[in-house]
């Protein structure tokens, strides 16, 4: 007996592309024609109230000006408090490194070096903290912190090493810092004096946090003013 054959199903006829695309272009269509309607609709009920639109304008003004007039009064509180900023060193002993490095940042934003940044991390190439003093000199500032402050391990001249090689050369500095709530050791102290580079040490970081004096005045041998220019 022969097998029988199974009936071979037939596919519905596929829709036409064109008719799949008049079908999409009389829906663009209609939507078109219900935003012209509702565009309209707006244009005539803003003409019956002539009022609203001065009224918009009016209120969105007053919202502008009290918002820049709040952020200005926020940015005049924030340099006041700036300006009074002291750290004891018991307090700088308590921060983690990345919150000494915003420590070091404020201090020298209190000292008028408004476009201080701290920029330590992955890839700073030896630099924590840049800022532009108000007589033009870019400080390069590498901070080294010590939990156990004097205690703690001295900062040695590898850490110089670094600081020295790209202070200059990459970040532009005219003077080049670094300071520990630590210490130094003796070889550091020579090699800083040879390649005139300025350590600040927790006698030199306690007078600097504590008081009112900017650290240029508290250093040796700073170079002397120039031109101001922008951090980059």
């Amino acid at each position: 007996m022969s097998a029988r054959r199974r009936p071979v199903r037939r596919r519905g006829r596929p829709r036409s592309r064109k008719r799949k695309q008049a079908y999409t272009a009389g829906e663009v269509l209609l939507g078109v024609l219900v935003i012209v309607w509702l565009v309209s609709g707006l244009l005539d009920w803003l003409a019956a109230h002539p009022w609203v639109p001065s009224f918009v304008l009016l209120t969105a003004g007053a919202g502008a000006f009290l918002w820049f007039r709040l952020r200005a009064q926020e940015q005049r509180q924030r340099q006041a408090q700036t300006r009074t900023l002291r750290y004891q060193m018991a307090r700088l002993d308590q921060l983690q490194h990345r919150q000494f490095e915003h420590a070091i940042r404020d201090l020298m934003l209190r000292d008028g070096c408004h476009d201080a940044v701290q920029v330590g991390g992955a890839g700073d190439n030896g630099a924590d903290v840049k800022a532009t003093d108000p007589f033009g000199r870019r400080w390069v500032i590498q901070c080294k912190h010590r939990r156990a402050g004097l205690a703690g391990a001295a900062v040695g001249t590898p850490d110089l090493h670094v600081l020295n090689g790209t202070g200059r050369p990459v970040h532009k500095g005219d003077v080049i810092v670094l300071v520990t709530n630590g210490r130094f050791t003796k070889p550091a102290l020579d090699f800083a004096q040879s390649q005139r580079l300025h350590l600040v040490d927790r006698h030199t970081l306690a007078s600097w946090a504590e008081g009112s004096r900017p650290l240029w005045e508290l250093l040796r041998a700073v170079p002397p003013p120039r031109r101001p220019t922008s951090l980059s």
